[in-house]
């Protein structure tokens, strides 16, 4: 299934119109999270969060990752080793001549991320996350 094709399913618990996605987040959130886009790297304040807590979906409020799975990767990017028990879903990326795998909320289908097969122990995974597609809830 393409990166593409994620967003046009309408099986997801939270469905929004465009319309409804527009107003709800900004315009570089909507350009992320709806339409597959990037941050520029080191550009997020929660790549630099180091306090305890859990971050979510900026799109739906759907708890993503815990505070203590949160890692410096030296990306630019929030890095996550792994997400919350079926808060992501998973679909392949070709675009841009790469095979990647995009990760998803699993509960509106907003474009997070990426995840590689190259973190830490104990998952060796990292999962890649726009900051912009995320809040931060302290503990």
């Amino acid at each position: 299934m393409s990166h593409a094709a994620s967003l046009s399913h309408a099986d997801y618990e939270v469905v929004r119109t465009d319309e409804e996605w527009r107003a709800l987040l900004t315009p570089e959130q909507y350009q992320i999270m709806r339409r597959h886009g990037t941050e520029r790297p080191g550009s997020c304040a929660l790549l630099r969060e180091k306090r305890s807590g859990v971050f979510a979906c900026a799109g739906c409020g759907q708890p993503l990752f815990r505070s203590g799975e949160k890692f410096e990767s030296g990306t630019g990017w929030p890095s996550f080793d792994a997400p919350m028990e079926g808060a992501l879903g998973v679909t392949e990326d070709r675009s841009y001549g790469m095979l990647r795998t995009e990760v998803h909320c699993s509960r509106c289908g907003s474009h997070m991320g990426h995840v590689f097969p190259d973190g830490p122990p104990p998952t060796g995974l990292r999962y890649c996350i726009n900051g912009v597609a995320l809040t931060f809830e302290p503990e």
